[in-house]
């Protein structure tokens, strides 16, 4: 037979369990809430610093476009210095993450340079008010954002170098990186380049169009010129 005490303990410890499982999903909640508004703050600023300059734009703009009031943006960053760097690394890390992963699931060099030509040409399609940030904005950035956003790019570089000298034997590493600085160049000028006097070319045209334009570049002979 059960004992009184432990048969009395039963519905407790249930309810306590209960309880735990409840307070748990609503921690979840909220933690899953706090990101989406974060989340949903960097998104207007990557729309709000490309189309007006980050001097122009105040915190007042960032949480209006969010959906919050000014002064609650400070819940999820510093100031607007800081949204500033939140969107330039996440950027910069997913891309480097991205890249090593194309690369470490890739058969080959080849094949790890047409995936990683197709991640970047993604990537520009899908943010090209992010691009325009990263060229205009860089040098509002703190120095320490500044930074940490060049070593995860010049990674990002290099990843790049090391699969292009498998192809390119015997080149040095300045020329493989310039071709890389070269191609990002062409990729990255999508923000300007998907649109001809004021139309728009579509995602669907212009994506095989960019990989095969970066593709070409990456892997064009050097014609020297005769002496």
């Amino acid at each position: 037979m059960t004992e009184p005490s432990q048969t009395a303990q039963l519905p407790s410890a249930q309810a306590a369990s209960t309880q735990a499982a409840s307070t748990q999903a609503t921690s979840t909640q909220r933690s899953q809430a706090k990101a989406n508004r974060r989340q949903a703050l960097l998104s207007a600023a990557a729309a709000l610093f490309a189309l007006e300059g980050f001097n122009r734009v105040s915190l007042e703009d960032l949480g209006a476009a969010a959906g919050v009031s000014g002064p609650a943006v400070y819940r999820h960053f510093a100031g607007k210095q800081a949204v500033l760097g939140a969107l330039l690394l996440s950027v910069s890390k997913d891309l480097l993450d991205g890249g090593r992963k194309v690369v470490a699931d890739a058969d080959g060099d080849l094949a790890a340079l047409g995936g990683l030509v197709a991640f970047h040409v993604d990537f520009a399609l899908s943010n090209p008010d992010v691009i325009r940030v990263q060229d205009q904005d860089f040098s509002n950035l703190a120095g320490e954002d500044q930074a940490e956003v060049r070593t995860l790019q010049r990674s990002y570089v290099e990843l790049w170098v090391d699969v292009l000298a498998g192809l390119h034997e015997g080149t040095e590493s300045a020329e493989l990186r310039m071709r890389a600085h070269a191609t990002f160049g062409l990729i990255n000028s999508t923000p300007h380049s998907v649109r001809s006097h004021g139309r728009r070319i579509g995602v669907r045209r212009a994506r095989p169009l960019l990989e095969s334009m970066a593709l070409a570049a990456l892997m064009a002979p050097v014609i020297l010129p005769e002496p």
